[in-house]
Order: structure tokens, then C-alpha cells, then sequence
């Protein structure tokens, strides 16, 4: 694929389970992590995006992300949403780990966690209303997107890692 420009994946594709979803080659976001005390705290504290009345699920809590383009990996299409929705990742940040959602043979939505070494992130775009730090505690008081509430259970460990990676 040297030269091409990749194939943008937005739009709806109807999987193998018989559900349509966003992301025509799977989707990804990406759940930033900062080290720092919170409010509450001294847990890590996680960026958490409001989505706008103009998004699937308006109104709720989730990371940044959105639709891979084809032949996207993961990190870079999360990383790529994120930007375009929250503002530019500082540097440098790293990979903590990944959660993979697959309901379908032919559709995944995959969680990157990242840490950063700095909060961050602004609204950019009519997909996000507000952006907010949080302490990991506090992440389910919020009405979190479905999908997002669905993977948190997996992620939190992911989350807390980065006290041990320094």
C-alpha cells in the first residue's frame, strides 16, 4: 500500500452479528492516563470526553475515537481521533496496554491506554462538548457511552499500571 493514501472507514457497516456499527474498519480510541493527584487523591486520573447532542449517544462520558481508516493500526487511528476531537497528544506518552472489544468476526473496537505525561485536551470539533480529568474512582458517577461502561471493568487494571510503570 506504499503511496496510497489510506481508505477512510466513516460510515456504517452492518457485521457479521447482524448489528450495524460505526466504522466501516473497526474503530479505536484512546483512554489517556496521568499519574498526578486528582481531587480526590493521589489515583490516576483519566481524560474523559463529553460527546455532543451531535454524536451516537450524545450526552454521555467516553475517550476520544472514532472510525480506522483501512490498513490503520489501532494506536495510530486512536491517537489520529483524538487529535481531531480533543486537541494534540503531548509527548512523550506511551502505550500502558490495550482492551479489544470483539462482538463481531468482521468488527472490533479497540481501547488504547495511554500515558501522558501532562492533562490535556480542549473541545475541537462538534463531536465533543466538554473534556474532563477524573479520578478513576469517579469514572462510574458519570453516565458513561455503553460501549465505554461496557470495557472500563477491563481497562481500570490497565489504568492503575501506570503507577507501576513510573
Amino acid at each position: 500500500m506504499t503511496g496510497e493514501q489510506p481508505r477512510s472507514g466513516d460510515g456504517f457497516i452492518e457485521c457479521s452479528d447482524g448489528h450495524v456499527r460505526w466504522g466501516v474498519f473497526g474503530a479505536a480510541g484512546a483512554v489517556f492516563v496521568h499519574p498526578d493527584e486528582t481531587t480526590s487523591g493521589t489515583e490516576p486520573a483519566v481524560l474523559l470526553q463529553l460527546r455532543s447532542a451531535f454524536s451516537h449517544e450524545g450526552g454521555t462520558w467516553s475517550c476520544p475515537g472514532g472510525a480506522l481508516h483501512g490498513g490503520e493500526a489501532a494506536l495510530d487511528g486512536a491517537l489520529r481521533e483524538s487529535e481531531e476531537e480533543i486537541g494534540a497528544v503531548p509527548t512523550p506518552h506511551r502505550l500502558l496496554g490495550e482492551h479489544v472489544f470483539a462482538p463481531a468476526v468482521d468488527w472490533t473496537y479497540t481501547s488504547v491506554v495511554i500515558a501522558v505525561p501532562h492533562r490535556f485536551g480542549a473541545p475541537r470539533n462538534f463531536e465533543t462538548e466538554a473534556v474532563d480529568w477524573v479520578a478513576v474512582s469517579e469514572v462510574t458517577a458519570r453516565p458513561l457511552h455503553a460501549g465505554f461502561r461496557a470495557a472500563w471493568p477491563d481497562l481500570v487494571p490497565i489504568v492503575l499500571s501506570v503507577t507501576a510503570h513510573g
